[in-house]
C-alpha cells in the first residue's frame, strides 16, 4: 500500500478546508432536490463539479417520494452500479432515469 504524502500542517488545513466545502456545497444540492428548488434534469444537465461527484444513489435519494428501496431497485433495473457517480452516468442512463422519475 502507498504511503500518503508528507504535508504540512498549512497544506493539511487547507486540503480538510477544501474537502469541508465540498461536502457542504454537495449536501446544499441533495436539500436543494428534496425541497424540489432544484429538477433531476436541472442536475443531470448541471455542469458544477459539485453534483458530478455526488453518488447516484444519494441524489436519487435526496428527490421527494424516492428512498433507499426505490432509488436502489431503479438504479438495478437501469443498469447503474451502485457506487456510480453522476458525472460517470452515460447519456442512455441519464435518460432512463429521467423518462422513470418524470
Amino acid at each position: 500500500m502507498a504511503t500518503p504524502p508528507q504535508l504540512t500542517p498549512e497544506q493539511r488545513a487547507a486540503a480538510l478546508q477544501k474537502a469541508a466545502e465540498a461536502r457542504t456545497a454537495r449536501a446544499e444540492i441533495k436539500a436543494r432536490l428534496k425541497m424540489g428548488t432544484m429538477s433531476l434534469k436541472e442536475a443531470l444537465d448541471s455542469d458544477d463539479s459539485n453534483v458530478g461527484k455526488l453518488k447516484c444513489v444519494s441524489m436519487l435519494e435526496s428527490l421527494p417520494g424516492v428512498g433507499k428501496v426505490k432509488a436502489r431497485r431503479l438504479m438495478e433495473e437501469i443498469g447503474i452500479a451502485d457506487n456510480r457517480r453522476v458525472q460517470g452516468l452515460g447519456a442512455q442512463q441519464r435518460k432512463a432515469l429521467l423518462d422513470e422519475l418524470h
